[in-house]
């Protein structure tokens, strides 16, 4: 009976190192009592299994916040801040002081809030942004199959 327990949670842990899922807390445990007596099976249940996919999920992780515009999309930002009167030195691909205080008599006089830190409003407003961009969440496209036709009307009812 021991022996047909022990296969059983060994099956269940290299399936589930298979697909890629943590073992069940009673199977870890049953794992730990059952290491008096390591058989091949058990071992290789998926330690260095998880392991690795943690690695390599942990390295596909997502950057949070923004990121840093490049130098020439600053000098880009810098000739629209230029074009609209707000900057007076030459774009040179640097986000300094000057910059930011372009950027926030820019944003007062077209109605923004005057941080002086880039947003799509901005953008916008600058003409260097989408369209889209700021104003509202992305719609899903329309398929034809999501468009319901009205029901028929049945020719024997009147």
């Amino acid at each position: 009976m021991r022996v047909l327990k022990v296969t059983s949670q060994a099956l269940t842990l290299l399936l589930a190192a298979g697909l890629g899922v943590s073992a069940s807390p009673v199977a870890a445990q049953t794992q730990t009592t059952t290491q008096k007596k390591p058989s091949s099976t058990a071992k290789s249940g998926g330690t260095s299994r998880s392991k690795k996919s943690s690695r390599k999920s942990s390295s596909r992780s997502r950057q949070r916040g923004q990121k840093v515009p490049t130098p020439d999309r600053i000098s880009e930002i810098q000739q629209a801040l230029a074009k609209n009167g707000a900057y007076t030195g030459n774009p040179n691909g640097k986000w300094d002081a000057s910059t930011v205080d372009a950027m926030k008599r820019f944003q007062e006089t077209h109605g923004l809030n005057p941080t002086g830190k880039l947003d799509a409003k901005t953008l916008q407003q600058l003409g260097l942004g989408s369209a889209t961009a700021g104003v509202a969440a992305p719609m899903p496209p329309v398929s034809s199959s999501a468009v319901k036709a009205p029901p028929a009307q049945s020719a024997e009812r009147q």
